[in-house]
């Protein structure tokens, strides 16, 4: 093979041999009710940092979900509409996999810290911690996979590359690193804004047309604006330079959607292609953007993810370097 990729990956593809095969042959998703949801908190550093668990009777696999920049795990991860299954906590634990979700400082039922700001080093350092603790509640599992959305997705590679011990795997979506990521943005201020969130900036990432349903869209607003009404501060940027994927040695999926506007094509081909493991795929959902797994392709999202976590995959194919770099 001699051409080099050019465009984002075709729909429906997974970078492993025989993968395909394994992710459509999963179980569909189920409509039951949601299952119960219980709250707990880790103390770290004398914040208590909340953390949300859905788990099945007997559970086969264990992940941490990692929200991104603006809205905490509850609108993202277990979204409740009636006659909808948009909670993506359930869809895993259908499949077996014990989920829990961190609300990072400042998020959700979390407080801030005494400085009002979140860091880059500040979250990694507190996923490690919550890591740690779910390891401990269950020691027959392997250890947790840890799953990164949107700005979670750079947490967790932080986390990763500081103690890939912790984790059985890493699984990034909507990766929005740029060049600019670590470059701290005009105007930041010695003090937390604190600036408030709006139903249009919960709306702004449901932009591909007949993805969701305006009920779900609206159900999102919602519970975004319940949990989260204040923009969370973040500032020292310049640490996103610490990402290095040549420092991620545990086995990682990188999933994206199709119409995602905030992820480059360019960096996730440089991600996957420097990725220090040989058990790494690639998925890309079809029809979807920076919301997928609570939009129309949902099902496929959670069947990959669930695929990967269980094992249902093939031996890696190997992917030269050059085959995706970008011309």
């Amino acid at each position: 093979m001699s051409s080099k990729l050019t465009t984002r990956p075709p729909a429906l593809t997974w970078l492993i041999l025989g993968s395909l095969l394994a992710v459509l042959s999963l179980p569909a998703i189920s409509s039951e009710p949601a299952r119960p949801l219980s709250a707990h908190h880790v103390i770290v550093d004398g914040v208590p940092l909340a953390v949300w668990r859905k788990a099945p009777a007997s559970a086969k696999r264990v992940v941490l979900l990692v929200h991104g920049r603006t809205w905490s795990a509850r609108p993202n991860f277990d979204l409740n509409v009636p006659g909808e299954d948009l909670s993506l906590m359930d869809g895993l634990v259908e499949e077996g996999i014990a989920t829990y979700a961190l609300d990072m400082r400042g998020y959700g039922d979390t407080p801030r810290d005494a400085s009002g700001w979140l860091t880059p080093s500040r979250a990694a350092a507190d996923v490690i911690a919550v890591l740690e603790w779910i390891a401990q509640r269950n020691p027959g599992l392997p250890g947790p996979y840890l799953f990164g959305y949107s700005r979670g997705a750079m947490v967790a590679q932080l986390a990763a590359q500081q103690q890939p011990g912790r984790i059985s795997g890493l699984i990034v979506f909507g990766y929005p690193l740029r060049q600019d990521s670590a470059v701290n943005p005009p105007g930041l201020t010695t003090e937390p804004a604190r600036i408030a969130n709006s139903a249009a900036d919960a709306r702004s990432d449901f932009i591909a047309p007949g993805a969701a349903r305006r009920e779900t869209i609206d159900a999102f607003v919602e519970s975004a604006l319940k949990h989260d009404p204040v923009r969370v501060d973040w500032r020292a940027y310049p640490e996103w330079l610490a990402l290095d994927a040549a420092r991620v040695t545990v086995p990682t999926l990188l999933v994206d959607a199709e119409h995602d506007p905030l992820t480059d094509p360019k960096v996730l081909s440089r991600f996957f292609a420097g990725l220090a493991t040989a058990d790494k795929a690639w998925v890309s959902i079809p029809g979807a953007d920076h919301a997928a797994f609570l939009e129309e392709p949902r099902d496929y999202f959670r069947r990959a993810v669930a695929a990967f976590m269980l094992g249902e995959r093939a031996a890696v194919e190997v992917i030269s370097a050059d085959l995706l770099d970008f011309d």
